[in-house]
């Protein structure tokens, strides 16, 4: 990839031979962000080495910050100073980070963090692979919360869900966390960028009133307030606190359920518009196998073997993880006679199934090793 780099060119248009984490840093960049704050923590550097060489390349900012905390604040900094902006770590990385992504949420600051998963918790270990932090961007921080996370399953699709990321982050005005296991990161494989005509950018909606009528938390029918930026002659406030439109503190039980009710339900009410999940060989299925990551790349070939065996199989795939896909998957659930949960982990994603499955059979096959769960595994599961 290096060798076909041109000064200037913020995309780098044709077919490349990449890896993963490189596929990563070049979808932000097609995507428009400019700001990257991060601090190294495998598997998750070659992020910021790559954004490092390539953002002021674009006419963007690099800065490597002293850790973790740091680094997702100013990202809300930068995103409030009207730039796309991201960050990249990975498990133990982004349990520090949660604290400042629940203000992120608070003041409705787009950003974009890939928590590059490792086998964990703790140290673990961090040149593995784990699908481990999949509840962590739904249930880390405190209070009732929405965010939205992603789950790439190729080197292909971690460059194009970067660019639904920060599309998705602008859009709702929400933290982006983008799942993408070490197996993926590190994956190298066949990557087309296409041309910076043909990639979608959704930019955050501006105010339209002028400065002196304007309420920096004031919203329409999509919920979602229209964003100022530091230094334009709007002025506004944001705060972690409870507050009303204008973004002043307000410690009234009103305020916080008027607020905490927006926030969630700007996201809730609009799932049809950010859930994408993936069917494979569903047509004629009576079992269905339900993954995401590295782990649905596995059940894909075992789908394959078994259909060969004469057994009608077929993959529902998770490319949203959180919010989680509920009617998508209580449609799949009425279409099959029983269902496999297969992922890298102890069971996890499992209890969210369970919970839309109805009275449709669910099985798990739940590995929490730190290799990714072979195609023969999977196929002994689903044929027993």
């Amino acid at each position: 990839m290096k060798n076909r780099m041109k000064k200037n060119r913020d995309v780098l248009t044709g077919t490349h031979y990449a890896m993963g984490n490189v596929a990563i840093a070049e979808g932000a960049i097609a995507a428009g962000c400019r700001f990257f704050a991060g601090y190294p923590i495998t598997p998750s550097s070659e992020i910021a080495e790559h954004m490092s060489l390539r953002l002021p390349q674009v006419g963007g900012k690099f800065i490597q910050m002293e850790d973790e905390i740091a680094s997702s604040i100013a990202c809300i900094g930068a995103s409030y100073s009207g730039t796309k902006a991201m960050t990249a770590t990975s498990g133990p990385g982004f349990s520090l980070m949660l604290e400042s992504i629940g203000l992120a949420v608070m003041t409705e600051a787009p950003m974009v963090v890939v928590n590059a998963m490792r086998a964990s918790p703790s140290t673990g270990q961090p040149t593995k692979t784990g699908q481990g932090d999949v509840m962590q961007p739904k249930w880390g921080s405190h209070g009732d919360y929405e965010i939205i996370a992603l789950a790439p399953w190729s080197v292909q699709e971690s460059f194009d869900m970067m660019i639904d990321a920060f599309n998705l982050s602008e859009r709702w005005r929400v933290p982006v966390v983008v799942l993408a296991d070490e197996t993926i990161v590190h994956l190298k494989e066949k990557l087309i960028i296409p041309p910076a005509s043909r990639i979608r950018r959704i930019e955050r909606k501006k105010p339209k009133v002028s400065p002196e009528h304007y309420k920096p938390f004031k919203t329409g029918q999509d919920l979602v307030p229209a964003m100022a930026t530091f230094g334009s002659p709007y002025r506004f406030y944001a705060s972690g606190l409870t507050h009303d439109e204008r973004g002043y503190p307000d410690m009234t039980p009103e305020a916080q359920n008027t607020l905490i009710t927006r926030l969630n339900d700007k996201i809730r009410l609009h799932r049809d518009q950010i859930v994408q999940v993936d069917e494979f060989m569903m047509k004629d299925a009576e079992i269905g196998v339900i993954s995401y990551g590295i782990s649905a790349r596995g059940v894909k070939g075992a789908v394959r073997e078994a259909r060969k065996k004469g057994v009608k199989v077929g993959m529902f795939r998770l490319r949203t993880i959180w919010p989680f896909p509920e009617e998508q998957i209580k449609a799949f659930a009425s279409r099959v006679k029983q269902i496999v949960v297969v992922e890298l982990n102890y069971g996890q994603i499992i209890h969210e199934v369970d919970r839309f499955t109805g009275s449709t059979p669910v099985k798990l096959l739940a590995k929490p090793s730190s290799e990714p769960i072979h195609p023969t595994e999977i196929l002994e599961v689903i044929a027993g």
